[in-house]
């Protein structure tokens, strides 16, 4: 048997490559939309994915389960649980094979035992992997969602992220009776999870990339309780929010995301036709800047939006830009690498209206040159003798969870994702937005100066600074 973990680490994402060595077919489990990776590595091992199969329904990012399919004519397999409001909307068209609990799959010699595992999702699965010829029995669990490394797998997306009501406690309740089922598996088997550090799928995942059974028991908190109601409290509280663009992954991945097949490089754009684009609005563009936050708060085209490349790029563009317009980065000199990077995050959560970059040096002059004045956003110490006598106001666009542990005095609490939303919430007049570091904080300004809010001064050093300031 052939087995290959793929890990993105702006996603914090698992997809796997498991192989029957004797006859050569093998299957993808939660891949990514790139098929690339997984060709690249099935060629080099002499196999042929003939299986693709996803563990549920994502909500983080856009299922490649649609593109690997065009790509190779694999066979689909996609979960029938969880009831009708939770169906692939294109299973039938593309002709996948629907997988109800006590299913299973045979890629060669490779069986994968479905499990139905409802509690993340209802229509969540696990695979049981056995390579039937050593007749050793089960060998491991690809986990999904369900199942991570020190954490289990949040009930609440469907409540906080696509909004379906009163559901958070149900989904409790469910993901405590499949853990009752997992404690019955082996101590040996492996354990394969589908994220890692850094999803927002769970509230403490672990960076180890697998486990066993046996380990989770032990170590893992949602896994050794056994006391429904403690369960129940204990995973809801503390979940951090989800990500905004969560719903419309929610969306594209039920209904079937748009196949791209092969991409061409995205174009790099004179200037002068992005200048006149922002200075006219015709058609309207979204340009977002890549370059670190200090260079853009010191000059950048107004209405631009600082989005620093990094691991959290995607995660941010995804819950402030719209999915209906067009988009152009805006890049450092040099940029291209960057630029074909952040492009790939985009797509991989179904923001596939990037249309091409620029140089930055280019777009400041084309826009000065056009009669534009760049913009300046205005940085200040979280710790200014104006914060600390509360003369100027404070918003915090931290998370709940960040401001419930701790927050400056006064300060107004406006998560980053809601900003948009809380325009007439502000306050009046000059204020300061602050976050942990001053990172977020930096965005958060550039969407306030895009809304209209020039007004708003980055807080640099955020609470980080602010407490270690104030002895704390």
């Amino acid at each position: 048997m052939f087995f290959k973990q793929f890990y993105d680490q702006p996603l914090a994402q698992a997809s796997y490559l498991i192989g029957c060595q004797a006859t050569g077919e093998a299957i993808v489990v939660d891949p990514l939309r790139d098929p690339a990776p997984y060709l690249l590595a099935a060629k080099a091992e002499g196999l042929r994915i003939t299986h693709v199969t996803e563990t549920h329904i994502h909500a983080d990012f856009v299922s490649g389960a649609r593109e690997l399919r065009a790509a190779t004519g694999a066979r689909l397999f996609l979960s029938a649980e969880g009831g009708s409001d939770w169906q692939y909307a294109f299973a039938a068209g593309d002709g996948a094979t629907l997988l109800h609990d006590g299913d299973h799959i045979m890629v060669g010699n490779i069986r994968l035992d479905v499990w139905h595992t409802p509690g993340h999702t209802p229509e969540h699965l696990s695979f049981v992997v056995t390579d039937t010829p050593r007749a050793a029995g089960a060998m491991g669990i690809l986990t999904g969602d369900f199942v991570f490394v020190g954490d289990v797998g949040r009930p609440d997306l469907l409540e906080k992220a696509a909004g379906v009501a009163n559901t958070m406690e149900e989904g409790a309740r469910a993901l405590f009776r499949s853990l009752q089922r997992f404690r019955t598996l082996p101590d040996h088997l492996q354990v394969w999870p589908g994220h890692g550090a850094g999803s927002a799928c769970g509230k403490a995942l672990g960076a180890v990339p697998s486990s066993t059974v046996g380990y989770e028991k032990l170590a893992n908190w949602g896994v050794a309780t056994t006391d429904e109601h403690e369960f129940v409290q204990m995973v809801l509280e503390g979940q951090p929010e989800p990500p905004r663009y969560f719903a419309e992954m929610k969306r594209i991945n039920r209904d079937g995301a748009p196949i791209l097949g092969d991409l061409v490089a995205l174009p790099q754009q004179d200037g002068q036709t992005i200048a006149r684009r922002v200075l006219t609005a015709s058609p309207a563009v979204w340009c977002i800047d890549l370059r670190p936050a200090r260079a853009f708060a010191e000059h950048h085209v107004p209405g631009s939006l600082s989005v620093p490349y990094g691991r959290s790029f995607s995660t941010w563009v995804g819950s402030i830009v719209p999915y209906d317009v067009d988009v152009v980065l805006v890049a450092p000199a040099g940029g291209a690498v960057q630029v074909a990077s952040a492009r790939a995050d985009l797509l991989r959560i179904g923001l596939d209206r990037v249309t091409g970059w620029v140089d930055a040096v280019d777009l400041l002059a084309a826009y000065e040159a056009a009669g534009g004045a760049p913009a300046h956003i205005e940085w200040r110490p979280v710790a200014s003798a104006e914060v600390r006598d509360g003369t100027l106001p404070v918003v915090d666009v931290r998370g709940r969870s960040e401001w419930m542990a701790g927050h400056l005095p006064a300060a107004q609490h406006i998560p980053l994702g809601e900003l948009a939303d809380h325009m007439s919430d502000l306050p009046a007049g000059p204020f300061g937005v602050q976050c942990q570091s001053g990172a977020r904080s930096a965005i958060a300004t550039s969407l306030l100066h895009r809304l209209g809010r020039t007004d708003a001064i980055n807080l640099e050093g955020g609470y980080a600074a602010w407490s270690f300031a104030n002895g704390q």
